[in-house]
């Protein structure tokens, strides 16, 4: 697979949103504007508008709100599907054929946007350039999409199975380790910079997983649900990663592209395994009058809505901003468990476990001067507050 080296170069991926793969230029992290913005090395003119970071900011939690209903709602829908169909492969694969929307729904907002004619096939040869420098075709698309299709359906597929043994507020949490996992493979495979912080996001990481484990006594059910949702994170970060080692920057609509081929993969490709697991009586079809069509399709929408926001948020708003709605997917998971009676009572263990968790989810959201920034800010209101009082020793 050949990198576009003109405009491609291994992106960090642990400093970009969990799930996102779209790269902005100039759409740098928040503490990283406050920490390069000064009053006595910028120009006036070039002095970035309150409103403009305040505009940028107000997006950003409303994405994030989206993305944590999204991914929340989900989560439940699934939780409720798999009690009667128990077939998880068949639901996954249902979801990632939903990525076929993507690209279209992206050429139309923008012919509706622009009003230009022929759009469509001048999008798709601009966008299939971050693939190769070669010819676009369709052959080579599918084929170089493939490896990531599989890790896509996998990991959607594992996380369903993890649901079926837990609740929906371990999985979503368990799911967040994914930011960890990103972190160290790309640190080892990557070479991205050693963070101490981050390692020991890694670690809380790690001992959150072991106290939701221990928060059912270690019963088997319960260990083997957690072992598929940390395999689940586990193949997600490892997709994301490739995806930046082999393809690097991308655009908004370059994302889309790749992501309907993933789902053009899917749908011709992976339906023989589903076809296989129903021979082999691994998985049962009920009649299709038996079949929860409300809840699978509303699962797969929200799942597609969730994956459009997370990659494109990051051409309107500050990338941290919208990763925290994996976070806030975790309370909105908790609270209708406990509000819906799945699950009567959080316990001091894996109240523990998921506080462990979202501490090392926001740790691992820090930029890699966070340091530096601290310290710039810190001087900065010293400096005020001795200047402040020897004003008012003065008067």
């Amino acid at each position: 697979m050949k990198k576009h080296t003109a405009k491609v170069s291994p992106l960090t991926a642990c400093n970009s949103p969990v799930l996102s793969l779209t790269w902005v230029e100039g759409n740098d992290e928040i503490p990283e504007a406050l920490a390069h913005f000064s009053e006595d090395s910028v120009a006036p003119c070039c002095w970035p508008s309150p409103l403009s970071m305040l505009g940028r900011v107000a997006v950003g939690l409303v994405l994030a709100v989206c993305l944590a209903g999204s991914w929340a709602g989900m989560t439940q829908l699934a939780k409720a599907a798999l009690q009667d169909f128990e077939s998880p492969f068949l639901v996954a694969w249902h979801s990632a054929n939903w990525n076929l929307m993507l690209f279209p729904g992206y050429c139309s907002c923008r012919l509706l946007t622009s009003g230009e004619r022929g759009l469509q096939l001048r999008q798709l040869s601009q966008c299939s350039n971050f693939l190769s420098q070669d010819p676009f075709s369709l052959r080579r698309l599918l084929k170089q999409t493939a490896p990531f299709s599989i890790l896509w359906t996998l990991t959607t597929y594992l996380y369903f199975m993890g649901l079926k043994k837990i609740s929906t507020t371990d999985a979503s949490a368990l799911f967040c380790c994914n930011k960890a996992f990103v972190f160290l493979l790309s640190w080892i495979v990557l070479k991205d910079r050693f963070m101490g912080v981050r390692i020991v996001a890694a670690i809380l990481s790690i001992a959150g997983i072991v106290l939701i484990a221990s928060a059912d006594g270690f019963r088997r059910d319960s260990v083997v649900g957690v072992a598929l949702v940390v395999a689940s994170a586990s193949t997600s970060a490892l997709y994301k990663v490739l995806f930046k080692l082999l393809l690097g920057r991308v655009s908004c609509r370059e994302v889309a592209l790749f992501l309907t081929a993933l789902g053009a993969f899917n749908l011709l490709f992976l339906s023989w395994v589903a076809v296989i697991l129903y021979v082999t009586r691994v998985e049962h079809w009920p009649s299709a009058r038996d079949v929860p069509w409300e809840q699978l399709c509303g699962l797969a929408a929200l799942l597609l809505v969730f994956n459009a926001v997370i990659n494109c948020g990051a051409t309107v708003t500050f990338p941290s901003l919208v990763s925290l709605g994996a976070f806030l997917s975790i309370p909105v998971n908790a609270v209708t468990d406990v509000y819906c009676g799945t699950m009567p009572a959080l316990g001091d263990v894996r109240l523990a476990a998921l506080l462990v968790l979202c501490l090392a989810f926001l740790l691992l959201l820090l930029p890699e001067e966070w340091d530096s920034i601290a310290l710039d800010l810190l001087t900065k209101l010293r400096g005020k507050t001795a200047k402040g009082g020897s004003g008012a020793q003065k008067c």
